[in-house]
């Protein structure tokens, strides 16, 4: 009997997404420790910190001794100097970041897109599901927060494999966790580089997602399609 085929998903910005921006927590949590900061000045900071921080890669069967949690205090600290044009002393940074490492370990600091769970249900009748995320640890709370982490068969994560997408690593590792056929499997997300580019090198399929254009009711409008003919063209 053939395996069911294979779809892994992108976590955030694909099947879920922070409450409120970025910088408006970042200025909210801020304010507690006495930092004044502009949240306009904040998302382009954000930003900028991102594109430019050393991308997190280890050795092959290495991973990050701390789930990554000096990354994102790194990046914490770059993002409120930017914004501010000072940085921030030790005793202020300390229980500020620790404040914002918590915040988004919690279910309720994320929402669930609307046609999440009923794509999922559908897909999981005749498909294999997983997720593929540049995340750490903190994630698989969120999605039992949720009620989601039962839909899939494995939670990979970029703090625990060791690199991130689009990283062949991370899709080598899809690909032998859930003993995956690339050709006959889909990876779903919505960053172009991370997601797309980097399923379709490793040989997977790829689906973007594009809110509010392309959502994942259209990803199983394409899967059932073809599903169907499939079975009109089958001998």
């Amino acid at each position: 009997m053939l395996s069911r085929p294979v779809i892994s998903f992108d976590a955030a910005g694909t099947l879920i997404q922070v409450c409120e921006p970025v910088g408006r927590t970042y200025a909210a949590f801020a304010r507690r420790w006495g930092v004044a900061v502009d949240e306009a000045a904040l998302k382009p900071a954000f930003r900028q910190v991102w594109g430019r921080l050393p991308v997190r890669e280890w050795p092959e069967g290495q991973c990050a001794p701390d789930d990554d949690r000096s990354w994102w205090r790194e990046l914490v600290a770059q993002v409120f100097a930017e914004a501010t044009g000072a940085t921030l002393p030790e005793a202020t940074l300390g229980p500020l970041f620790d404040a914002l490492y918590a915040h988004f370990a919690l279910p309720e600091a994320w929402f669930v897109y609307e046609e999440v769970k009923p794509v999922l249900e559908d897909l999981a009748r005749d498909h294999r599901l997983c997720v593929l995320s540049n995340f750490d640890g903190r994630l698989k709370g969120i999605l039992t927060g949720h009620g989601l982490a039962g839909y899939f068969d494995e939670v990979i994560l970029s703090s625990e494999v060791g690199v991130s997408k689009p990283h062949p690593r991370m899709f080598e590792t899809a690909q032998r966790r859930m003993q995956a056929v690339p050709a006959a499997s889909w990876h779903v997300g919505d960053d172009e580089r991370c997601d797309v580019q980097g399923a379709l090198a490793s040989g997977w399929r790829a689906f973007s997602v594009a809110r509010p254009e392309r959502d994942l009711r259209h990803l199983l409008e394409k899967v059932r399609l073809e599903a169907n003919s499939s079975l009109r063209t089958a001998p």
